[in-house]
């Protein structure tokens, strides 16, 4: 158990997703919980404004976990990085993420979230989490040499900041775990409104 929620709070908690990292960051939080892979196609919703899109994904799959666990509480998040107006997704190809990569070299883009608690019998607060993260200028060589080790192709961004990508970036503006998987200061200030209430 987390030692700095209550109880009552972190009893019957699910996360509806299929990613290990969200899976990790719950871990190392000290979470007991069950994992239930939502069944959402995610490349059906498509919205020209990101929050909006991860929002509906998130309340998607949040949704999805609600119908076969109704008593239990649920926790869903979807995560899209924006770089220049463009939302870059997890990368197709080696080409994909080669050009997504040159996008982001010595550039800002934003990590945007939405992350969703559905409590039983219908409470559900969602929120949206942004995160600004600066790349430094990347070699064509570097860039070449990090899609070989296969990091990038299950990752939105093609990049992972907590793996062998950190030395691509200079500084990161907001909550770093929300650029891992699941911004975890929004995920700990639901569940604090839900504690008090």
């Amino acid at each position: 158990m987390n030692p700095f929620l209550s109880m009552e709070v972190q009893q019957s908690l699910v996360l509806a997703s299929a990613s290990p990292r969200r899976k990790e960051i719950l871990e190392r939080l000290g979470f007991e919980f069950e994992v239930i892979p939502p069944q959402v196609d995610e490349n059906e919703i498509f919205h020209s404004d990101p929050e909006r899109e991860v929002s509906l994904l998130a309340e998607l799959k949040g949704v999805d976990a609600q119908l076969t666990r109704p008593r239990k509480t649920i926790i869903a998040a979807d995560t899209l990085v924006v770089c220049e107006g463009k939302k870059l997704g997890k990368p197709g190809s080696p080409q994909e993420a080669a050009d997504t990569l040159a996008l982001l070299s010595g550039r800002r883009h934003e990590v945007v979230s939405g992350l969703i608690v559905i409590a039983p019998p219908n409470r559900r607060v969602l929120r949206v989490e942004k995160t600004g993260v600066y790349v430094r200028e990347l070699e064509k060589a570097e860039i070449s040499r990090y899609i070989d080790t296969g990091e990038p192709f299950d990752k939105a961004g093609a990049y992972a900041i907590q793996g062998q990508a950190a030395v691509f970036v200079e500084k990161v503006e907001g909550c770093y775990l929300n650029v891992v998987g699941l911004p975890v200061f929004a995920l700990f200030k639901i569940l604090r409104e839900m504690e008090a209430s």
